[in-house]
């Protein structure tokens, strides 16, 4: 049996370099606009966020840059396109937010994860703000202290 930390059973992918690569203010949900071909290849989990970030265009949010790799057994009348821009779905205020920190102080908009809530696919996005690289530095120092300093409770008892 591994020790590897399994991820919770309603998440979908999560976009780990987020949190190296950024400071993250504040975390909002949003919805994602899918077809149906999209939703079959998320259950069987061929969704990634990795290189994806969030735009805005008239007064909405889309996430750009996110890859759901179609199904092979999908419907021949559809043309799969996988890294289509689909629309995320969130309250004016929650996006004239976003937008006004985003044009105004230089924050970024980043998907953070991707998961169920009940039968629809939300995902949390995070206002964040770039990390110069003596950030990243400590931030791994922090990290790898703390691992240290279990490791060492463990060993005293």
């Amino acid at each position: 049996m591994s020790k590897k930390s399994k991820k919770p059973d309603n998440q979908i992918c999560a976009n780990k370099k987020a949190r190296h690569e950024y400071f993250i203010e504040e975390t909002f949900e949003a919805g994602v606009v899918l077809q149906g071909w999209e939703v079959k290849a998320i259950r069987s989990g061929k969704m990634t966020i990795t290189e994806a970030y969030v735009i805005f265009r008239n007064g909405e949010a889309f996430l750009f840059g996110s890859h759901i790799q179609p199904l092979l057994s999908s419907s021949t009348h559809v043309d799969p396109d996988s890294i289509r821009t689909r629309k995320l779905l969130l309250n004016r205020r929650e996006i004239e937010k976003l937008f006004g920190s985003v044009n105004q102080k230089g924050y970024s908009c980043v998907p953070l994860s991707c998961y169920w809530k009940n039968s629809l696919v939300k995902c949390q996005i995070g206002l964040a703000l770039g990390k110069k690289q003596h950030d990243k530095r400590k931030t791994l120092k922090d990290r790898d202290w703390e691992r240290d300093k279990q490791r060492g409770f463990k060993n005293a008892d």
